[in-house]
This record gives C-alpha cells, structure tokens and sequence, in this order.
C-alpha cells in the first residue's frame, strides 16, 4: 500500500512531508484543519506511505455489512455515542492494550467552522501519558504530514491554543471552515 499511495499522491500531485513519527510507539494525532471529507482520505493515504496505522473512533452507526468491515480493517473503533460512556475512558484503554496506538483525532470535530475544539484529543493523551503528534493538511500548498511533537502540560487551554497557532497556518480544502 506504501508504493499505491505514493502514486496516487503523485498523480494527483501532492507531496507527503518524508519524516515519519520516529520512535513514537504511542500518540495522539490531532489533525488539521478538518474541512472536508477529502481529509480523511488524503490522511489515510498519507498513514500508509508512512507505514503508520492510524486508529479512529467512530460512530457505531457506520459499522454494518461490508462497510462495517473496510472501515474496522482501516482502523475504525466503533463507539456508541448514544449512550453516556466516557469515551476518553474508552480511547486510553485502547493505549493500555496495545503495544503501539496511533489515535487520530480531529480537535474540530465537524468539517464547520468551529473555534470551540473538543477537548476530548487532549484528555486522552494527557490520561494516557502519551504525547500529541499535530498533522497538518494543507491544500493551497498540496501537502501535508507531522509537523511536531507536543507534550501537554496540564493546561488544556493553553495547550490547545498552541497547537491551534501552529495549524492555523495551512489551509483546508475550504479555508472559510478552517483555523482562526
């Protein structure tokens, strides 16, 4: 799949950043801006070329018949959202059980514009005690890929506001949804 998605992101002419997340074995993925269903694609793509498996909480809904099974065998977790679980609870677990977690998270969570992210990203790698990876996407510039690191500090607020400043740099497929 490495050498598909690199045709395909050479097709349609975009550049994947080559620095993939080196000695990470857990993280949390904040990516974005989020402001089109292209994102996920285009990210999915790029987790391939890196040889990254993302995982991906998803609504329940989603997962029946053979849909069910494409998006559990690329990394889709079904969760229930109809019900009051800690979903934050659910996604460290996932950490705890697994040698490995790459769990991709966008902070928006809408394809709107939203200045109120959720804060759900942060709580999990703050309870897990894993680091935030940002990833970015950028359709003015038809790139995107691990821009850094990030530890939290205990300051959500804070926090988020920093990996907001660094992301509201790159433009989404539709840049009035994106960033401010």
């Amino acid at each position: 799949m490495k050498f598909v998605a690199k045709f395909i992101f050479w097709l349609i002419g975009w550049k994947i950043d080559p620095n993939p997340p080196e000695g990470i074995k857990k993280c949390v993925i904040a990516v974005g801006p989020h402001t089109s269903n292209w994102d996920f694609i285009l990210g999915r793509l790029a987790f391939y070329q890196y040889g990254v498996k993302g995982r991906y909480l998803m609504k329940k809904e989603l997962f029946w018949g053979p849909l069910g099974w494409f998006l559990k065998a690329i990394g889709g977790i079904p969760v229930d959202r109809s019900k009051k679980n800690n979903l934050t609870d659910t996604a460290v677990r996932y950490f705890e059980e697994n040698e490995s977690m790459y769990m991709v998270f966008s902070p928006e969570g809408t394809r709107s514009y939203n200045p109120n992210w959720k804060k759900g990203f942060y709580y999990v790698a703050q309870k897990a005690n894993v680091p935030i990876y940002i990833a970015y996407i950028d359709f003015s510039t038809k790139t995107g890929g691990f821009h850094s690191l990030f530890w939290p500090t205990g300051d959500a607020d804070a926090d988020i506001q920093k990996i907001k400043d660094i992301l509201k740099q790159y433009k989404g497929r539709f840049p009035e949804l994106g960033i401010d």
